[in-house]
């Protein structure tokens, strides 16, 4: 193998190590948040055939969500339908509020991460989402939206849990 080989070998195989670097990091985030039937601090990923109601939640380019303030009872289960009626990118995140604050932190070194949790939607300018919850704990479960910003500006909600 010639010098000139063995130095493109070695920069190809530097460029694919740093490509595929760059692609996990800002690739999908997953894990710790409720999968499958994992129950977390907020509560667990729903199963849609015990859903009880349905709740419709806009997304806004204001930095609002309608409603920012849903009332649940412990042990149910709802569908939410997110809808983004804005012109740029939102998200709704169910979580505690040290999860939210975590989560931002690594939305904004990664701010194009897509997400794969169940308690978790990322919707584009006219999109529509669903997240299906079941909320087992009574208290407070936040929501927010954690693009680039949209928190500081006051992008987030909550869910009321009442006790059985």
């Amino acid at each position: 193998m010639s010098l000139n080989t063995r130095a493109f070998t070695r920069a190809s195989l530097v460029a694919a190590l740093a490509m595929s670097g760059a692609a996990f990091a800002a690739g999908s985030h997953s894990g710790g948040h409720g999968h499958a039937d994992e129950e977390t601090a907020i509560g667990k990923p729903g199963v849609a055939s015990k859903v009880t109601r349905t709740i419709t939640i806009e997304m806004r380019d204001t930095m609002t969500y309608s409603p920012a303030e849903i009332q649940a009872k412990q042990g149910e289960t709802i569908r939410f339908v997110v809808k983004n009626v804005g012109k740029v990118k939102h998200e709704l995140s169910l979580g505690t509020e040290k999860e939210l604050l975590e989560h931002l932190e690594q939305m904004k070194k990664f701010p194009d991460m897509e997400h794969d949790e169940p308690s978790k939607v990322t919707l584009a300018p006219g999109k529509s989402g669903t997240i299906i919850w079941q909320f087992t704990k009574a208290g407070d479960v936040n929501f927010a939206c954690l693009m680039p910003s949209h928190y500081e500006a006051g992008m987030k909600g909550m869910v009321k849990v009442a006790k059985k």
